[in-house]
């Protein structure tokens, strides 16, 4: 085949559409179930972020294409925005910068003052200073979205092999079995697991906790809504990070988010929980009415840069690498889409992709790819 992907979570499985609508052959490899991994510990939140201008030119990116490519209903696409709220008159003049920066680059910002704020979200608890609202922001339900991406790859003649492999090699994968699977370019979207394959990858398993609240007879909030300090949470320290997110859901329920950890087991962790859900009710008082129904985790694939790695890896021919992407991944997987399919064909690129090549110097102190 021309094209083996080896993932089917989100970014795998747009990388396997985009592939195929561009009249390659190609193929999915899955070890479990399409979207299982980190694809169902992502929050769902198609938004614009502002943290560099390779990581707000890649979001912008992707989210321009997610409104072009129009999901079906059951993916629970639902353009709600995103309300980024500021706690104090400090936070508010860093809210004006970044609206500024926004709009450098052509997104839709503005800034909200207090009383406009709780017009827009009486929920919110007394006292907050004002916010930025990004209207074009969108939120949607990861596994279903994977499934629609799916669908439409095999539509355009893509088929689906489920395996696991033992290694990836020059224009080829090995299988656990030791069966060797030849293709002309092997597209590497396995997210946190990519590290097991290539132990060389500037990669950390980066473990996040979602909760979710049982349907709520009314609505209680309409946007997505994200404390200003959820950048410096995405990508701080070492230590355990939790920030407020809180997003609503077409089914009634409310997504709270977020912690953020390394080095850490699979299992929901209780005292990171409690402050994850004391941080979201210290903004949204009524929470503390709601029930919890489900508690889950997830590992998502950290860089030291916060970029993802998108491109050819310069030690194996014919692999080019999908992963990376930590907690963007859901947001950016149709961008990184169109980034290797230009790698994959040598088609013109929408958007710069220098800052995201995988032999792109790190940091000093950071492990470096080669």
């Amino acid at each position: 085949m021309d094209v083996l992907v080896v993932g089917a979570g989100i970014v795998g499985a747009a990388c396997a559409k985009e592939l195929a609508a561009a009249g390659l052959s190609v193929g999915i490899l899955e070890k479990s179930e399409p979207g299982f991994g980190a694809t169902a510990a992502g929050m769902g939140h198609i938004l614009v972020l502002d943290d560099s201008e390779a990581q707000i030119r890649l979001t912008a990116y992707s989210r321009h294409l997610w409104h072009e490519f129009s999901p079906s209903d059951r993916t629970e696409f639902r353009t709600t925005g995103t309300l980024w709220v500021a706690s104090n008159e400090e936070e508010m003049e860093a809210i004006e910068l970044r609206r500024d920066f926004y709009r450098k680059y052509g997104i839709d910002a503005e800034v909200v003052g207090r009383d406009q704020l709780y017009e827009l979200e009486p929920a919110l608890t007394p006292g907050l200073a004002g916010g930025m609202r990004i209207p074009s922001d969108a939120v949607l339900y990861p596994p279903t979205a994977t499934s629609e991406l799916l669908d439409r790859a095999f539509r355009s003649g893509a088929k689906y092999f489920q395996s696991e492999i033992k290694r990836v090699g020059p224009h080829s994968v090995e299988l656990v079995n030791s069966e060797i699977v030849e293709a002309s370019h092997v597209v590497l979207a396995t997210g946190a697991d990519a590290i097991d394959l290539l132990p060389s990858l500037p990669l950390r398993k980066r473990k996040g906790h979602l909760a979710i609240t049982d349907r709520l007879p009314r609505p209680l909030i309409r946007h997505q809504l994200i404390e200003t300090g959820y950048l410096q949470s995405a990508h701080g320290s070492d230590n355990a990070s939790v920030a407020f997110n809180l997003q609503p859901r077409s089914t009634g329920q409310l997504l709270i988010g977020s912690s953020r950890q390394f080095e850490s087991s699979r299992e929901v962790e209780l005292p990171i929980v409690e402050r994850m859900l004391k941080r979201a009710v210290s903004y949204v008082p009524a929470l503390r009415d709601c029930v919890v129904t489900r508690i889950w985790t997830g590992f998502r694939a950290a860089t030291p840069d916060g970029l993802p790695l998108i491109g050819p890896y310069p030690d194996i021919p014919g692999l080019i690498l999908a992963t990376g992407h930590e907690g963007l991944g859901i947001t950016t997987s149709l961008a990184t889409a169109k980034l290797v399919v230009q790698h994959v064909t040598g088609a013109k690129a929408e958007i710069d992709p220098t800052p995201y090549l995988p032999d792109r110097p790190f940091a000093a102190g950071q492990k470096a790819l080669r």
